[in-house]
């Protein structure tokens, strides 16, 4: 069990953590036909929005209560009400979602009476679902924005039913923030492979994953998990909770639809993978399929064919809590020694980190607990790219944002398929920092030539 250290600095001098507005606005962006409106000042959305264009190379519909100074004393209340009309009427949206901020949290903002306000003012809308959360960016890090967003849209969307298992496959499925579009698509394909239907929540696979359409603009998320389909998870056979961070999420749909839910902490490496496997035969009633049992086997060659590269490096991690937790055990599991692992937020999965300590902090810190540590590669978004080369190591980019490559959002890590993809970067990174020890050459052995010319010098 790992000691968590705390922050012991003021300040965060090489920022590692995303604010938890930024996770939630990540997690209304996986509905379909939804917008996220940020309750703050205009630069608060306008941060977020730049890594978010950065990191999935897409325009991201994005839309703030534009709080300025005067609102900001006298009260934003109307900046609210007349931002949710301004959206119904030109956007007509299904579903807008209104995160707050820092500033509107510190003003002391009462975001579900302001819904309530606006529905007593604006009943033309009322087909138009808006799901405030209260995310100040004060505490916590993306991953619990993005699992309060998930809680706050079981809470307004779902009602409380007694109808589990009338769709008899159909499984819900609620992802974390860890997992990227690529991901969700793979375990979209790994569940229909049983005959299964899943719902995801929120489903950054379908609208996230970069594609082009016929229009040329659109105001809204291009996909994600329709609103009718929310609606209807109780109905479902089972729920499928990946990531520890939705522990409050899950808890909430269970209570609320009665729904048996199977949870795991990632889908991260081959036992892992065998559990979420198991878990989906056992969901069916079907056979585990060939081409699942061939990509397993698959899994074990390529940990045979790196456990050169993979036994006993030393890594450093920066990361959230569940992605942190899945990378420890990943790791670990092949034979690697985690020297350094960081994260943004205290979280309860960073107790079971298979390391010595974490410590709650920023990339300096990293830096701080890598060097010394004797840290041979390090895991961890673009922002350390900088903190990579000073320590003289290279960067398996993971996480958000990852705005100094293309394509970080599409990489699948889940699965027999994705471990294996990152088992071979992973030791293709060792191989490439590996540096032979250069052949020593006695100085008292020399060939005949050097010697003959050396000899006719004198």
């Amino acid at each position: 069990m790992a000691e968590i250290l705390k922050r012991a600095k003021p300040l965060a001098v090489n920022p590692l953590k995303v604010s938890q507005p930024v996770g939630a606005a990540l997690a209304f962006l996986g509905l379909k036909n939804a917008i996220p409106m940020l309750h703050g000042s205009q630069g608060c959305t306008a941060f977020g929005k730049v890594f978010f264009v950065r990191h999935f190379r897409e325009p991201i519909p994005l839309q703030t209560t534009a709080m300025d100074q005067v609102s900001t004393i006298m009260g934003a209340d109307e900046n609210v009400i007349e931002g949710l009309k301004t959206l119904c009427e030109k956007a007509k949206p299904e579903v807008i979602g209104l995160p707050t901020t820092g500033l509107s949290e510190t003003q002391g903002t009462d975001i579900r009476r302001l819904v309530k306000m606006f529905r007593d003012k604006h009943p033309e809308f009322a087909q138009v679902a808006v799901v405030p959360v209260n995310t100040p960016d004060y505490v916590g890090a993306l991953e619990s924005g993005f699992a309060l967003a998930v809680e706050a849209i079981i809470d307004t969307l779902v009602e409380k039913s007694a109808l589990a298992g009338r769709r008899h496959k159909q499984v819900n499925v609620l992802a974390s923030s860890m997992l990227t579009p690529g991901d969700i698509e793979a375990i979209k394909d790994w569940i229909e492979a049983f005959g299964l239907r899943p719902v995801v929540l929120p489903d950054l696979g379908d609208s996230l994953d970069g594609h082009l359409i016929e229009a040329e603009t659109t105001p809204l998320t291009l996909g994600g998990t329709p609103r009718h389909e929310i609606a209807r998870m109780g109905e479902s056979i089972a729920t499928l909770v990946i990531g520890r961070s939705l522990a409050r999420a899950a808890d909430l749909l269970k209570e609320r639809t009665g729904v048996p839910d199977f949870r795991f902490d990632h889908l991260l490496g081959l036992d892992a993978c065998d559990a979420f496997t198991q878990a989906l035969a056992e969901i069916s009633g079907q056979p585990v399929p060939a081409k699942i049992e061939r990509q397993r086997a698959q899994l074990q060659d390529a940990m045979v064919d790196t456990h050169f590269m993979t036994g006993f490096t030393r890594v450093a991690l920066a990361l959230e809590a569940d992605q942190l937790l899945a990378f420890g055990e990943f790791l670990s599991g092949v034979g690697c020694e985690i020297v350094a692992a960081v994260a943004p937020a205290r979280a309860d999965a960073l107790a079971d980190m298979p390391c010595a300590a974490v410590q709650i902090g920023d990339l300096e810190d990293l830096e701080r607990l890598a060097r010394p540590a004797g840290a041979q590669l390090l895991i961890a978004n673009s922002h350390a790219a900088q903190s990579a080369a000073r320590l003289g190591i290279p960067l398996l980019r993971a996480g958000f944002p990852q705005y100094d490559t293309v394509g970080g959002y599409a990489r699948a890590w889940v699965g027999y398929r994705g471990a294996r993809q990152a088992l071979f970067d992973f030791a293709n990174l060792v191989l490439q920092a590996h540096h032979e020890i250069p052949p020593y050459r006695s100085i008292y052995r020399h060939g005949r030539a050097q010697i003959e010319s050396r000899l006719a010098l004198h």
